[in-house]
């Protein structure tokens, strides 16, 4: 249990049919909790952009925001595998640019692993980071970099032809090396067949059970995602209620001269307070 999870873990819990736990988290309190709560992938995802932020979808995160946070991620980190996403933008340029970047992930940011959006589209990035040495997840489906609007987020391969596609990506990212796939909301059926045609683990979201792991926005889980509920998310504890509750307990006692009280609060010793008072009293 505490031994660190690598690749060799993960390709050994899909052979034992044994669940794989990720979930995201973007600074170092988040990821301290979750590694003590013994999840498998903590992955600084570039859904960042949007829970952290406060940014139009995935695209405007900057590939320096995403090394600032998964570094605080890193430092909180000691069991889990970490991965981290590289953000739209670094790495559609050529070959080349992708390497250099992914290395400032593993350089900077401490990953163990550099996800990236697409299949057969990216094969020479693809091929390109894993030359380099470097772990690489891939991630079919739904591509959030890939979405411009908020009505394109939907459910991907529901017809035969796009179902095959993404069944072609999935086997040519194996074949490339990827460690790992990341299958988002595609549906159940689709996301199982692919598990058990790909000896690399599936690590889904949105894409049922028959995934050889699961991974969720922690903001989803928790309730501070700003009332929004995606359906492949399952709220644990409605956090933002609490925290606003407890900030407008906090104003209340402020204001009502509640807060603070002697038991929060230091003094001076009798006779120090006393020099000082009878100097600026006269």
């Amino acid at each position: 249990m505490n031994d660190p999870v690598t690749a060799e873990t993960l390709h050994r819990m899909k052979r034992e049919s044994r669940k794989i736990v990720a979930i995201t988290a973007y600074d170092y309190p988040t990821a301290l909790l979750q590694d003590r709560a013994g999840v498998d992938i903590i992955l600084v995802g570039d859904s960042l952009s949007m829970v952290v932020l406060g940014l139009e979808g995935t695209r405007p995160v900057s590939i320096e925001a995403m090394l600032h946070h998964t570094a605080a991620v890193r430092r909180g980190v000691t069991r889990a595998m970490l991965w981290g996403d590289l953000p739209y933008a670094a790495y559609q340029e050529n070959p080349d640019v992708a390497v250099a970047n992914a290395r400032r992930f593993f350089e900077e940011g401490g990953v163990n692993a550099i996800k990236l959006e697409g299949g057969r589209a990216m094969a020479s990035v693809v091929e390109a980071v894993v030359a380099a040495g470097m772990p690489l997840v891939g991630h079919v489906g739904l591509l959030p970099q890939s979405v411009e609007r908020a009505d394109q987020f939907r459910v991907q391969g529901r017809s035969a032809a796009a179902a095959e596609a993404i069944i072609e990506d999935a086997k040519f990212l194996e074949a490339a090396g990827a460690v790992a796939l990341v299958l988002e909301c595609i549906p159940q059926q689709l996301a199982g067949l692919i598990s058990s045609l790909v000896a690399i683990p599936t690590i889904g979201i949105g894409a049922g059970l028959a995934c050889d792991g699961q991974v969720q926005v922690i903001h989803d889980l928790v309730g501070l995602a700003g009332g929004f509920a995606p359906k492949h998310a399952k709220r644990y504890l409605d956090l933002a209620a609490q925290l606003q509750s407890a900030v407008e307990a906090y104003r209340d006692d402020v204001v009502a001269e509640r807060f603070p009280t002697t038991e929060q609060s230091f003094t001076m010793k009798g006779p120090e307070w006393d020099a000082v008072r009878r100097k600026y009293s006269s």
